[in-house]
């Protein structure tokens, strides 16, 4: 790494350049939280100035270590710091216009929106989270191609509220169990939340919380930087992840405020940062950091110019197909000749026929991916065995030390797992799939709505779909999830009728780089109803017609997953009452939105009655059926007994369905 130039700027003064761009955006914008980048601005100093490895004329070197603000309320001290390292992205005017219209600065850090900014943080505990998909990852692209390549390390700063929200533990949990050690917690020990000091809410002694776990612990005076330096340089040489313990002052620097919750979530008013400048014998106008202390923060934003050459010259030395395998997955390319295994698969289901539940269908088609898609990451939140999600290309699982297999073992960790999840997607060259109950995205909903907000390409594995899951009863039917999960922007969700269907949803989830996808699988076995094969992805289109009515339409079915065959009785029985009824497969109303009005018109059909079914909740299904349709469906929540008296039960029934479109002739 290029040694620092010599400099006149002292450690004070730079971190009050963070200090004091951070007070002084805040005002500006009247809306922020200066106190955490106050109280952390020596850590942050002694982090960037001496041991990140970083380059901000290359943001994005696959090689960098990760810095994630978990704490994503002070998103100052990573504005402050992306400006003055030389960010290109991160002039002043960004942090003139912080939390304004039209600017990069968003009043919490956002990726894709400044490139210093690895992962979006803010909701708290899910920065933390991301990290251990961030280390997770580090370890298993060293285990693939040596540490020539991957040697990074992935530094978070979290405070109090981090600590507190329970993603924490099943993040730090994981984190020390794989052991690992390239991962450091710096946490911001102030003693202070929103309400007031921490005492009012925990008493939680967090070193002995992480050491239980599995962690390195160390206290430091976190304005102290030497206490700073020695503490990071002896986490770098630990053999299990790091918590430092930084007690800092919240605040620091405000004179009258500091150590208090005022300067938690609110400008520091005028006369306080006057006095401030005061105190700190800082000259300088509001924005202006003096030609020294910046030349100064310049030096350490290019230290590590010379150490990326060497690393990209290490990665152009590499055996071609390993070098050509880095650099695709790097940009989230698929590898040539994967969807010819899509093909296949399609035409051999569509031949054989196969009933088969669609988690197992899931199961067959993953068994194809993984083997054509070397960077697919399998896991499951301990449901292994019922979600499906192993197959034979993702063995052996991954361990703490062996880090080469593509099965994670998360545990009950839904949560985390998503989230994880999401930190092994935003590290670059891996696609992670998880799965557990649809049930349980109740649990996982938050990271995977961060999923959706970052445009992550994560796969969720999502069984046990409806009623149909039948004796684990009403605390296991998702009578309501699959309308949250539709709710969410930016989110695929499909529920496959079949085999066929289960496959092209796959497909579609590959190629899209926008946003994650959820599969909702069924317990229970279904028929083949694609039994022609056909090379066009029908799927992709959202909805399709699937059984055109016999003469001129004059009812409608509309369906999805394990109620499709059903739509297809329902259509037998209105024929034999001389009514023409065309069936619906309707895998995901997202793509089936996005379609043309002529083919959504078409698809519906005009002028005819037109009745939904699936065993969910019926509710969003008004603006496909219309005011004059009908929608089978629940309309509470389940109970416990087998599926095939459950339906019954609910009303659920072809019968129900033909009965609900003759009543609208």
């Amino acid at each position: 790494m290029t040694a620092a130039a010599p400099s006149t700027a002292t450690h004070a003064e730079m971190a009050s350049a963070i200090r004091f761009l951070s007070m002084d955006a805040i005002e500006k914008a009247k809306s922020g939280h200066p106190g955490m980048p106050m109280g952390m601005a020596d850590v942050a100093t002694i982090l960037f100035t001496r041991f990140l490895k970083f380059d901000a004329k290359s943001p994005k070197w696959a090689d960098r270590d990760r810095f994630v603000l978990s704490a994503g309320h002070g998103s100052m001290l990573l504005y402050a710091l992306g400006y003055l390292t030389g960010y290109d992205d991160l002039d002043i005017e960004q942090i003139k216009n912080f939390r304004q219209l039209g600017y990069r600065t968003a009043g919490h850090p956002e990726f894709g929106h400044v490139s210093n900014a690895d992962t979006t943080t803010g909701p708290l505990g899910q920065g933390i989270t991301n990290a251990v998909g961030f280390a997770l990852a580090e370890a298993m692209q060293a285990a693939r191609y040596g540490a020539g390549i991957s040697n990074h390390y992935t530094y978070v700063v979290a405070g109090d509220g981090c600590l507190m929200e329970g993603i924490s533990q099943e993040a730090i949990t994981l984190a020390g169990h794989l052991k690992l050690n390239k991962m450091i917690v710096l946490w911001d020990d102030n003693h202070i939340c929103i309400d007031g000091d921490t005492a009012l809410s925990t008493s939680d002694d967090q070193c002995a919380r992480f050491a239980a776990a599995g962690w390195a612990t160390a206290k430091i005076d976190g304005h102290d930087p030497e206490q700073i330096a020695a503490a990071i340089a002896a986490a770098r040489n630990a053999d299990k992840p790091t918590l430092i313990a930084c007690r800092t002052v919240i605040g620091k620097g405000a004179p009258n405020k500091c150590g208090s919750e005022k300067v938690h979530g609110a400008p520091l008013g005028a006369d306080e940062i006057k006095a401030a400048r005061d105190a700190a014998n800082w000259p300088y106008e509001p924005f202006v950091i003096p030609e020294h202390v910046l030349n100064a923060w310049r030096v350490a934003g290019t230290r590590a110019t010379d150490e990326r050459a060497d690393w990209q010259a290490r990665v152009d030395a590499l055996a071609p197909a390993a070098k050509a395998a880095f650099n695709r997955t790097q940009e989230g390319r698929l590898p040539d000749g994967w969807q010819a295994a899509v093909q296949a698969f399609k035409a051999k289901i569509s031949a054989e026929q196969p009933k088969v539940a669609t988690r197992k269908a899931s199961q067959d088609a993953l068994e194809v991916l993984t083997a054509a898609i070397p960077e697919m990451i399998g896991g499951s939140a301990d449901l292994t065995h019922s979600n499906l999600t192993n197959t034979k290309a993702c063995a052996p699982s991954i361990a703490a030390g062996a880090f080469a297999g593509r099965y994670i073992h998360y545990g009950i960790r839904e949560h985390g797992m998503a989230a994880v999840m999401n930190g092994l997607a935003l590290h670059g060259g891996f696609i992670p799939y998880g799965g557990t109950f649809l049930i349980f995205a109740n649990y996982l909903w938050p990271a995977l709505r961060m999923s959706a907000l970052m445009e992550q390409r994560v796969l969720y594995v999502l069984t046990h779909d409806s009623i149909g899951l039948g004796e684990d009863g009403p605390t296991h039917q998702p009578i309501e999830t699959i309308a949250a999960l539709r709710a969410t922007p930016n989110t695929l969700v499909f529920r496959p009728a079949d085999a066929v269907e289960t496959m092209e949803a796959y497909e579609v989830a590959l190629l899209n780089h926008k946003g994650p996808s959820c599969f909702a699988l069924s317990r229970q076995n279904l028929p083949t109803l694609r039994t022609t094969h056909n090379a066009d992805n029908l799927t992709a289109k959202g909805a399709y017609v699937l059984s055109e009515a016999d003469g001129k339409r004059q009812v409608t079915l509309l369906a999805t997953g394990s109620e499709v065959s059903m739509a297809l009785e329902a259509q037998k029985l209105l024929a034999a009452k001389g009514v023409a009824a065309a069936v619906v497969s309707m895998p995901c109303w997202e793509l089936f939105d996005q379609q043309s009005k002529e083919y959504r018109a078409e698809v519906l059909g005009e002028g005819c009655v037109r009745v939904a079914v699936e065993a969910l909740s019926t509710f969003g299904w008004e603006r496909y059926v219309g005011l004059d349709g009908a929608v089978i469906g629940m309309t509470g929540f389940g109970a416990s007994a087998p599926a095939d008296k459950l339906y019954a039960h609910f009303g659920i029934t072809a019968d129900a369905v033909a009965d609900a479109a003759l009543a609208r002739l």
